[in-house]
């Protein structure tokens, strides 16, 4: 379908004519900003993700950790589309105290043939009380011609009618340009008129979307070279990561001046998610020098994206840039002696300034330098032959099938110990576990454990719906009334590997635990041919490192040092 010179405001075109991007180098206008907003859409695009759920507790609650990190924006939702969404933006005014945030409510333009003032999704953006919102429009001709079954100068009416209208009833307009880069690509005044549109009619941004994700860094400079001239409001991007360059693509857009970045914490999103604001913010300030949360909060960043992780009920990608609990773990011998007599050997960055941390990674190829320094990390006071006796510790284990550079927990009570330090919380004598299957076929498990906790012997028992759940439950009404701080841990997650396949059922497994206290997270790790026994070492452990850092408690070793 052809459009009108008036709308294009070019000339006429024949409407099989695709005018290719040019391959000119960037003109002198472009310049990077001082400073971008951060935009962060989590509770719309990034709850899209497969297997993600948000109740609408979740949402406050994770809005209030987007406002301690400071982002500027925080799309929470579309009001209307769905009861979840519309209970969050009537709880969010009461309920959400934002200090650095700006709330938004997203929505779409006007529907083809529609008015405005009678559009009841403009009209719902309106009723969602925010101060701004953010409107998708289609910018690519094809969807226009085959989803919404229109023609292009009526699809670039309806982003100026809606703009419009938000834009008199005193809102904050930005316009989320859909499958801008691929429409773009292939009609490139139909795309500029959408923008041009919204411009006019008060639109404070316009986000460019690469809603597929396929768009390489070399193709965003291109197009922003071209759009930015053209245009006058300020220049938002939305990149998904269908390609793995969501982040790669955000910094090009920025260099050439985009001014706003929307992306999701941890990368959440559809398909294989947003752009990760994890990497995104950092990479900006701190490679970049352009400021985008309040540089006092950057350090905010791990206990931030890890938070959410929590609240999100997914664990945290150890490898994820910045943020990882490996972004800054060091294994090789040759690494660690270079880090412990300068850092900024192999690490980028300084792991603090984004709330992380140098961990040292403790294997059985580890040397007694690599154990020195892991000592230090933990705080603890190693002399020589406790560190020789871990070593041998350590390769004995792992020959067994103990892996404990994945079990940070287990490893830190393993050193411990080889300092003289024993754990004072509880003493085992025993448990048992048995499964019962009933006439009806259902199946109870209970557990019995005899344990001596503070010169007591105790005898409990629980039931469960499996034999480490039931242990679970019988250790913790065993000692619980003597460490309250017990009912802040929670396992998180249950892992079981089959070591020597070849053996069946008779093979030795290695089990791993992670747990939390809500604030932090740590590994445990059990092996033995017997599954349950597995069990209860890694569950033993959990409790134990557990309950050394949850507080006050305070435990004397043999050696002194205060633990």
């Amino acid at each position: 379908m052809s459009m009108s010179a008036e709308l294009l405001g070019v000339e006429s075109m024949a409407a099989d004519v695709v005018v290719p991007l040019h391959d000119h180098p960037l003109p002198r206008v472009l310049e990077m900003p001082a400073a971008v907003d951060i935009y962060d859409t989590t509770l719309r695009d990034g709850s899209q993700q497969e297997g993600l759920s948000l109740t609408v507790d979740d949402k406050l609650r994770v809005a209030e950790q987007l406002d301690h990190l400071g982002v500027a924006y925080i799309e929470g939702g579309w009001p209307g589309a769905n009861p979840k969404d519309e209970e969050f933006f009537a709880r969010a005014p009461n309920e959400l105290h934002l200090v650095t945030s700006t709330l938004v409510a997203f929505g779409s333009t006007r529907r083809p043939g529609a008015k405005a003032d009678t559009d009841e999704t403009l009209r719902q953006l309106l009723d969602a009380g925010t101060s701004a919102v953010c409107i998708v429009a289609k910018a690519w001709d094809y969807h226009v011609t085959q989803a919404l079954r229109t023609d292009l100068d009526e699809a670039v009416r309806m982003a100026a009618d809606s703009v419009e209208y938000l834009h008199r009833a005193g809102l904050r307009v930005f316009l989320d340009a859909e499958h801008f880069f691929d429409g773009y690509r292939a009609n490139p005044e139909f795309s500029l008129a959408v923008l041009r549109a919204a411009e006019e009619a008060g639109a404070e941004a316009l986000v460019l979307c690469d809603t597929n994700g396929g768009t390489l860094p070399h193709e965003v400079e291109r197009v922003l070279a071209e759009v930015i001239p053209a245009t006058t409001a300020g220049i938002g991007v939305h990149f998904h990561n269908d390609g793995g360059c969501g982040v790669a693509n955000t910094l090009a857009a920025v260099r050439l001046g985009a001014t706003q970045v929307q992306g999701c914490i941890n990368g959440y999103g559809e398909r294989t998610g947003n752009a990760d604001l994890c990497a995104a913010v950092p990479n900006l300030a701190l490679k970049m020098g352009v400021r985008t949360i309040p540089d006092e909060r950057l350090e905010r960043l791990t206990p931030v994206a890890h938070h959410i992780a929590e609240l999100v009920n997914i664990a945290p990608d150890p490898k994820q840039p910045y943020v990882g609990a490996s972004a800054f773990a060091h294994k090789a011998g040759l690494h660690t002696s270079a880090i412990a007599r300068a850092p900024d050997a192999y690490e980028h960055v300084p792991p603090d300034t984004v709330g992380n941390g140098t961990r040292f990674v403790v294997s059985e190829l580890s040397g007694r330098s690599t154990l020195a320094l892991k000592a230090t990390e933990l705080g603890l006071d190693m002399d020589a032959p406790a560190l020789t006796d871990v070593l041998q510790r350590l390769k004995h284990l792992e020959h067994q099938g103990y892996h404990f550079e994945v079990a940070d927990g287990s490893l830190e009570l393993l050193m411990r110990d080889a300092g003289g330090w024993s754990q004072p919380f509880f003493t085992l004598e025993s448990f048992r576990v048995s499964v019962e299957q009933r006439d009806q076929g259902e199946i109870t498990t209970e557990a019995t454990v005899k344990i001596h906790v503070d010169g007591e012997r105790v005898i409990r028992t629980a039931e469960g719906n499996g034999p480490v759940h039931a242990l679970d439950a019988a250790i913790r009404e065993a000692i619980g009334s003597k460490y309250p701080a017990l009912t802040d841990l929670h396992l998180t997650d249950y892992k079981v590997r089959v070591l020597d396949t070849d053996k069946g059922t008779a093979a030795v497994t290695r089990v791993l635990l992670d747990t939390t206290d809500g604030d932090r997270t740590w590994s445990t790790i059990g092996v033995s041919a017997n599954i349950i026994e597995a069990s209860w070492q890694a569950l033993s452990d959990s409790i134990v490192y557990g309950l050394l850092h949850s507080g006050p408690t305070h435990v004397v070793g043999d050696q002194g040092q205060d633990t």
